[in-house]
């Protein structure tokens, strides 16, 4: 980790604006900062790898497995940041999921079928959540930038 990465800054004080996020509900992206939940689920595999910005989506997850995690791990999820980009973490692997993923995932067992888990690794937490300046406009996003164009 670079000086100053833990508020989102290159060495030179300047933001990432090539650095992409990726989107998360809360609990899930306070459980990811605190190195609990350490595979994300999802329906498609990434090729991606290395260091992402982490964006806590501004809905809340209403899976009822998010209220089971929250009470867990003692969570108030009303009280945590949403709508900002929280942090940073290492997205490292990309696989099919397996049953015994549902620890690591914080979710049942049932809930990993046919999807694919992220696996995370060095969670690093800003002093202070970052606001965007562009939308989200699909899972991975570009939070300082605009989309790039295609082709270019």
């Amino acid at each position: 980790m670079t000086p100053g990465e833990e508020s989102g800054a290159t060495e030179s004080g300047a933001t990432d604006h090539d650095r992409i996020a990726l989107a998360i509900q809360q609990p899930w992206a306070e459980l990811i900062l605190r190195g609990i939940k350490t595979l994300e689920i999802r329906s498609q595999p990434t090729r991606l790898r290395g260091t992402i910005y982490l964006y806590a989506s501004k809905r809340t997850s209403q899976l009822p497995a998010a209220d089971v995690a929250a009470r867990r791990w003692n969570l108030d999820v009303e009280s945590l940041p949403r709508g900002k980009v929280v942090g940073l973490v290492d997205v490292i692997d990309c696989r099919p999921s397996r049953a015994s993923d549902h620890l690591a995932a914080c979710v049942p067992a049932e809930l990993l079928n046919g999807h694919f888990v992220y696996q995370l690794a060095h969670p690093r937490r800003f002093d202070v959540p970052r606001p965007v300046r562009f939308l989200p406009y699909g899972v991975w996003f570009y939070p300082f930038k605009r989309r790039p164009h295609r082709g270019r």
